[in-house]
C-alpha cells in the first residue's frame, strides 16, 4: 500500500524516501548506506489522500516537497520546505480552489545567470498540465541538523 517514492539526499550518503499511501499520510523510509538497505516504512505527520507527490533536495541542502496537504481529495496542492526531512514548513499553496491538482513533478535548474529556479509541473483538473517556476531564495541562517 506504499507506492511512487521520491528520494531526498542527506549528508554522509544518507537517503530518505517519501511516498504516497492509502493510510492518510505520506510514508518515509531511511537508508544510512547510500540505498543498499532501508528502514521499515513509517507514516509521517504529513497528510496524503493516496495521491502522488514529488520532492527534490535543493543545491543549498534544503528539501522541497510538492503534495496535496489533505487526507481527502486533490485540493489543495502545496509546497513545503525542510532542512532535515522531518520537520516540514509550509512554503506556498499552488492551488486552493476546488478541483483536482495531482501528479506533481519537481526539479531545480540554474539559468545562464546562475539563478536557481524550481520548476513544478502537475495535472490541472485532469484537463492540462500546468507549469510553475519558483525562485529559490537564499537559505535562512541557522544550524543545520
Amino acid at each position: 500500500m506504499a507506492i511512487q517514492p521520491t528520494i531526498l539526499t542527506h549528508p554522509g550518503g544518507r537517503l530518505q524516501a517519501l511516498g504516497r499511501s492509502r493510510q492518510g499520510a505520506i510514508w518515509e523510509s531511511w537508508s544510512d548506506d547510500s540505498g543498499h538497505t532501508w528502514s521499515a516504512l513509517k507514516l509521517t505527520a504529513l497528510p496524503n489522500p493516496n495521491s502522488g507527490l514529488d520532492a527534490v533536495t535543493l543545491a543549498d541542502g534544503r528539501h522541497l516537497l510538492v503534495y496535496n496537504h489533505t487526507a481527502r481529495g486533490r485540493t489543495p496542492l502545496n509546497v513545503a520546505l525542510s532542512r532535515d526531512g522531518i520537520k516540514w514548513d509550509p512554503a506556498l499553496t499552488l492551488e486552493s480552489q476546488s478541483g483536482e491538482y495531482s501528479y506533481p513533478a519537481v526539479i531545480e535548474a540554474k539559468d545562464a545567470k546562475g539563478n536557481r529556479t524550481v520548476h513544478v509541473t502537475y495535472t490541472w483538473n485532469r484537463v492540462r498540465i500546468k507549469h510553475v517556476a519558483l525562485s529559490v531564495a537564499a537559505p535562512t541562517p541557522g544550524p543545520r541538523r
